[in-house]
């Protein structure tokens, strides 16, 4: 099983990030599932693994904060692979994944090998249509900020 942790995404936000869905040949659209901040990502474990994780994320307390999201963006420069919104950094949000990490890495987990960059992915790309991509992300640039409003607690998620 995969794992990982990260903020629900409110339903009033997610239904204006499923309206910038679209106009994107060879983009595989999130549903609103699938919308969330990831905090970190943990990848495979199992069994007791699991079970320590669950009790070491759940001992987790921080303040509720806002979070605002503000533009679009790609990862992957020459060969897209991700197309997402951007979360503004802030200090409680930043502190708050630090303890996310501390509390993985006490169980055993590695180091996340990624910097921590505050995203809501909206598509995967496979083999997307340049000009269309450009296009997309020119005309969504200056996508609104919108507040997430006051968040307290992650959440346990996996795929499998």
């Amino acid at each position: 099983m995969r794992l990982f942790v990260a903020l629900s995404v409110p339903a009033a936000v997610a239904q204006s990030l499923l309206l910038l869905q679209g106009g994107v040949p060879g983009a595989r659209w999130q549903t609103r599932e699938q919308l969330h901040l990831t905090l970190r990502f943990i990848g495979e474990a199992e069994g007791r693994e699991t079970a320590a994780l669950k009790d070491a994320l759940a001992a987790i307390d921080a303040p509720a904060f806002h979070l605002e999201l503000h533009g679009v963006g790609q990862f992957g420069n020459r060969k897209p692979n991700t197309l997402w919104a951007a979360v503004r950094p802030s200090p409680e949000l930043e502190h708050l994944q630090r303890k996310v990490d501390n509390a993985i890495r006490r169980v055993g987990q590695p180091q996340d090998a990624h910097k921590f960059a505050p995203h809501v992915t909206l598509a995967r790309l496979r083999h997307a249509d340049m000009d269309k991509l450009r296009e997309w992300l020119t005309h969504n640039a200056l996508y609104p900020r919108l507040q997430f409003g006051s968040l307290s607690s992650p959440s346990y998620s996996s795929r499998e």
